[in-house]
Parts: C-alpha cells; structure tokens; sequence
C-alpha cells in the first residue's frame, strides 16, 4: 500500500478507481482548521488524462499491477514498432502513447515499456542517452567550456543548450529527466 506521505513527484504511481495514475505533482496542505490533506495532479498512464484530485493525509492506495519490459524501437511509421527483447515478439504504438519519449526515440535503442493487464501503456526513455548534434552555429577558436551555452539540435529534433565548443557531428550525454546537456562523449 501507498500513502499519500510517500508521494514522490513523477515516480510514485498508484491504482486509483481501478486505473494506473502517476503522481506529477502534489503539495501536503494543513489548514488552521479540520484535518491535513493532499493535493495532487494525476496522470492515467492508460488515456495520458491529467486530473487535480484532493486526498486526506494519510490515505493508503494500492500499487499498480505494473510489468516492465525492454524493448527496442525498431522503426516508425504511422505507429511506432516495438521489439520485446525476451521472446522477440512485435508491438506496435499510435502517436499518443509515446508522446512522452518521442523526442529521445532513437531506432535501435533499446527502452523500459510498462505494461498493465497485459497492455503496453507507457514507454520510459533510459535516464541517459547519447545523442549527435545535428544542427548548431559552429564554434569559434578561443570558445571554452565555462564560456556559455549555445542551442544545439540533436539527432531526435529535441533542442538543448550545448557548451559553445561543440560542433556538428559531436556526440553528447543527455539526461532524459530534464532535457540537460551532461557531457561530450
């Protein structure tokens, strides 16, 4: 069982009117009058619906049935084809459910899908990823590590600010939490 003091924002997912939720976010209130309670903004992780919702402190909710899988992105075209590394079966995906990690989906990659009822419902990209830039304004001699940052475009299209030594063709270590440059690899 879950309880509303062990919310974590983005990680803690619970079953909730017999669907699995992510907590996003949720802040602890304590009135001068009446009981604690928690106020929460909720993800399905089946329909990708976000909703506000309102609990007593302390209320306990079950964990969600929730398997994980590894699989890697084969290709894309009007759905985005999966492959289960254990016994190679296929599965495909529409737009919405990977919305979440369309800007790190990589063909060959391989990434944590979580299944409920024996339904894939979310794709998690890995906490790091390396990625090529493809697109920045070139650097100049005399540019160094502690002289700024520059948006660079990576080969997925997301955008993320570069040191201003880095060029194109440059291999870089993104943290997929937050969208950050780490290093150069």
């Amino acid at each position: 069982m879950i309880s509303t003091s062990d919310f974590k924002r983005g990680s803690t997912k619970i079953l909730w009117n017999n669907e699995p939720w992510l907590v996003t976010e949720f802040q602890h209130v304590k009135p001068g009058k009446g009981g604690a309670f928690v106020r929460t903004k909720l993800k399905n992780l089946i329909t990708g619906r976000i909703l506000e919702e309102t609990f007593r402190s302390g209320e306990k909710f079950a964990e969600p049935d929730l398997e994980k899988k590894q699989m890697q992105f084969l290709y894309a075209d009007d759905h985005y084809h999966f492959m289960d590394q254990q016994d190679f079966e296929q599965v495909s995906f529409d737009k919405k459910h990977v919305e979440n990690v369309k800007k790190y989906l990589k063909e060959g990659e391989v990434y944590t899908v979580l299944i409920f009822k024996y339904k894939p419902i979310m794709i998690e990209p890995p906490l790091f990823m390396e990625l090529e830039i493809t697109e920045t304004i070139p650097g100049v001699k005399g540019d160094t590590a502690q002289g700024g940052n520059k948006p660079a475009t990576l080969e997925t299209g997301l955008v993320v600010q570069v040191p201003l030594f880095l060029n194109e063709g440059d291999k870089v270590k993104v943290d997929t939490r937050d969208d950050k440059y780490i290093e150069r690899v």
